[in-house]
């Protein structure tokens, strides 16, 4: 039945209808006609809802707009600009340095490249910058939010796998950073190609680096402090979000000066339309959840997957071209609540550590946002910065070349995800 209700699903998706109630709809229809109560749906509902590990999620949204609302990204944007305008495609690599910075403080791809588009986009196009070569810079770039504490898409992961969302946070430090110079180095190239010239005419003095940190310094302690909570056990993930809830405010309030009542209620506006489409898609995933699990779908792909390679870099590179995949045609935050509770347990019964896994998901599920048909990404950026879909790919084609790249390394080479983690945690 499972399958009938999969083409449900999509044929509900063609016909154009929001991903919550096509996944909702679908849902239900198991439980109206399956072998189990109706019941059951109302109780797995609730149950997710009340799940403590949950409150993350919300809290974390919320701490992400209140500090753009706060005067911090103004300020990473500066520091951006101090440390990489100096080097050839000069704006080109400050989008991709804000794009770091700013994983640490958003945790959201999407909303770290429509903020990009909104405010870099414009001065990429007048400094001489193509419309497709800006777009592809600014929406694949802002993948790198999506590995850098705290992300979003890492909570939901842990949540629904049960996986540590400390050692997830710890894990993605790297591959953040390995990302970052590989894309800046990527932009290099192709500025020394095109001729784009650096945005500063020569490197900045210590002063004004150092300067420009300090004015930064609440927005970069915060996912330190972060890491060094959840490690210490001062709070758990849901109170860190609790924590960067408080924060936000206080920088925002009494640092900056910059959060109005004006702009906090604009922060929650935001925030409550946010949540409640990532809350509809979790209640209603749970319901799957138990779906697949009653026909036993995790058991039965896992033996259909293992028949096919026991090689665990062969089967993480089989499952990452299916996440890429679908990825093109689903947002990444409802891959990440339909797939972990199937690919778990697959990928843990081969010995594939779930960390590890996790942030090469991520990595690819975010991936997809930025390409087409329908990511979500791309059409954000592209929609702002009147973008052709053609111009955009050709352009952003090297850019995911090099991510891919970099996934590769990190499904050939685990130790780029797991150090950090097993250095602050202890082997997993």
């Amino acid at each position: 039945m499972s399958g009938i209700l999969t083409l449900l699903f999509l044929f509900l998706m063609f016909m154009g209808m929001p991903v919550a109630f096509a996944i909702g709809i679908s849902a239900v229809m198991f439980y109206l006609f399956g072998p189990v109560p109706p019941m059951i749906a109302i109780q797995k509902i609730t149950t997710v809802t009340q799940s403590f590990p949950l409150l993350a999620v919300p809290l974390f949204v919320f701490a992400g707009h209140l500090m753009n609302e706060s005067g911090i990204t103004a300020r990473l944007i500066k520091l951006s600009t101090v440390l990489t305008g100096w080097m050839r495609g000069g704006l080109a690599q400050v989008a991709i340095m804000l794009s770091a910075l700013m994983g640490g403080v958003s945790g959201s791809a999407v909303a770290d490249a429509a903020m990009e588009a909104r405010i870099l986009g414009p001065a990429m196009l007048e400094s001489g910058y193509t419309r497709g070569y800006a777009s592809a810079v600014i929406s694949v770039g802002s993948l790198i939010t999506a590995t850098i504490p705290p992300s979003i898409g890492l909570i939901l992961y842990g949540f629904m796998g049960n996986i540590s969302i400390g050692r997830l946070f710890v894990g993605g430090v790297v591959p953040g950073v390995l990302m970052t110079i590989i894309l800046m180095g990527m932009a290099y190239w192709i500025a020394c190609k095109r001729g784009y010239e650096p945005v500063l005419k020569e490197f900045p003095s210590v002063k004004t680096i150092a300067s420009s940190v300090w004015e930064c310094k609440w927005a970069l302690m915060f996912p330190i402090l972060l890491i060094v909570g959840i490690r210490y056990g001062f709070f758990t993930p849901s109170e860190a979000g609790a924590f960067a809830v408080a924060y936000a405010i206080f920088v925002g309030m009494f640092v900056y000066r910059e959060l109005t009542i004006k702009s906090l209620l604009n922060a929650l506006s935001h925030s409550v339309s946010d949540i409640g489409m990532i809350m509809l898609i979790i209640m209603f995933s749970s319901m799957i959840g138990y779906m697949i699990t009653l026909e036993g779908v995790p058991q039965s792909a896992a033996a259909f997957l293992v028949g096919i390679t026991s090689n665990k870099i062969a089967l993480m590179l089989l499952l990452i071209v299916f996440v890429i995949v679908l990825g093109m045609f689903l947002e990444s935050t409802v891959i990440v609540l339909l797939l972990t509770p199937i690919l778990v347990p697959i990928i843990t019964k081969v010995g594939i550590d779930p960390v590890h896994f996790g942030l090469v998901m991520m990595t690819c599920v975010t991936l997809g946002g930025m390409t087409p048909p329908v990511g979500v990404a791309m059409f954000t950026v592209c929609g702002m910065l009147k973008c052709p879909m053609d111009e955009y790919t050709l352009e952003a084609l090297p850019l995911l070349l090099a991510v891919i790249a970099l996934v590769v390394l990190m499904i050939a080479w685990p130790t780029s995800v797991l150090f950090l983690p097993n250095m602050v945690f202890g082997p997993g």
